[in-house]
């Protein structure tokens, strides 16, 4: 299983350049959380993350709030304009469940090439924030299984 996480609300780049999460987003988060430990489906070997404060500080509480040991990993290539395809071969490659957890549209893409592949380029997946749409593999591509979000 992967999981394909879109970072919590951020406050505006006006108010902090750096853009950590909102007390909006660290509400999101807990909810998505509340939701995750409900029904016991997340169970990440790792938690990826870009190098953004949003993507991080979203990627810690989602541990934090669910108690998990999984590591988080800061992982190139994850930023709102890389290219989706890098991220998709490394995926492809892994065995463990992963929580990937990233921007748009970075993410929205990245879930249409894995669930639709690379013939239909241009279709992007929508991602509310904070949330959590799970993949499970089906030969060469993968299949969505349930969307989680925050309420």
């Amino acid at each position: 299983m992967i999981y394909l996480i879109r970072h919590a609300d951020a406050v505006s780049d006006e108010e902090n350049p750096v853009r950590p999460l909102s007390a909006r987003g660290r509400d999101q988060v807990v909810g998505v959380c509340k939701i995750l430990a409900k029904e016991s489906v997340f169970r990440p070997a790792e938690i990826w993350h870009s190098p953004l404060a949003r993507s991080r500080e979203t990627a810690e509480l989602l541990a934090r709030g669910l108690g998990l040991a999984a590591p988080l990993v800061l992982k190139p290539g994850l930023e709102p304009d890389d290219d989706p395809g890098k991220i998709a071969a490394v995926l492809a490659a892994e065995v463990r469940e992963i929580a990937v957890v990233g921007h748009e549209p970075h993410l929205g893409v990245l879930a249409a090439l894995l669930v639709d592949g690379p013939e239909r380029a241009g279709i992007f997946y929508p991602f509310p924030k904070a949330g959590v749409l799970a993949l499970s593999r089906k030969g060469k591509r993968w299949r969505p299984e349930w969307l989680a979000r925050s309420p």
